[in-house]
């Protein structure tokens, strides 16, 4: 598997060079994406991918069901480095159907060490227990609580002061409050959508 995967990067860069020649050259030392993307780990869900972006263009932070743990270091450094350092300009929550995190959540499903990362999405289930509830099949079930989980995970990035005082300084911001983009995508369809367009201002009012 690896002498592949190191076969397939050769063949890679000789193409991109052939193609481009100065393109990963020019990759190599400069690095001003204008996105900062926190996402599901999922391998089906490659950020610039599904967004028809080039490498260099999306700064991404991902972890198992794409749960936004604001006190964590690790979600803290990211979009730190991101906002203060690059100075993105775009700041997204994507989230996907199909999530086995929360499929894993919704069947009650023991995973050992990854069942306490899912603890704080048990919780958000809880907390939605009768909208969740209404619907009988399974999968919209599952559904309803990824886009729950991209609602909340929105509120939570723009908690920390450091991209507030960021968003601020560059009058991206009305008020106090950060607007980061709250995103949904389905793995089956390739689709990206604006979940707060659609649908985040009637739900977060519940």
């Amino acid at each position: 598997m690896l002498d592949e995967i190191l076969h397939r990067n050769i063949c890679r860069s000789r193409a991109i060079h052939t193609e481009e020649p100065d393109y990963l050259i020019r990759l190599s030392t400069r690095q001003t994406p204008e996105i900062f993307r926190t996402g599901c780990s999922d391998s089906r869900v490659p950020a610039n991918v599904v967004a028809g972006l080039d490498p260099g263009e999306v700064f991404v932070h991902r972890n198992v069901v794409n749960f936004v743990h604001s006190p964590g270091m690790n979600l803290l450094s990211a979009p730190e480095f991101a906002v203060g350092t690059l100075n993105n300009r775009e700041t997204i929550v994507c989230g996907h159907y199909g999530c086995g995190g929360v499929h894993a959540v919704c069947e009650d499903m023991s995973h050992g060490l990854a069942g306490h990362w899912l603890e704080p999405i048990r919780r958000l289930s809880a907390r939605f227990r009768d909208d969740i509830g209404r619907n009988r099949r399974t999968n919209i079930r599952e559904e309803r609580l990824a886009e729950l989980n991209v609602i909340d995970g929105r509120g939570r990035i723009a908690e920390p002061p450091f991209p507030r005082r960021a968003w601020r300084r560059r009058g991206g911001i009305v008020g106090s409050r950060p607007d980061p983009r709250a995103e949904r995508r389905s793995v089956a369809g390739s689709r990206l959508h604006n979940y707060r367009r659609r649908h985040g201002a009637r739900q977060e009012r519940k």
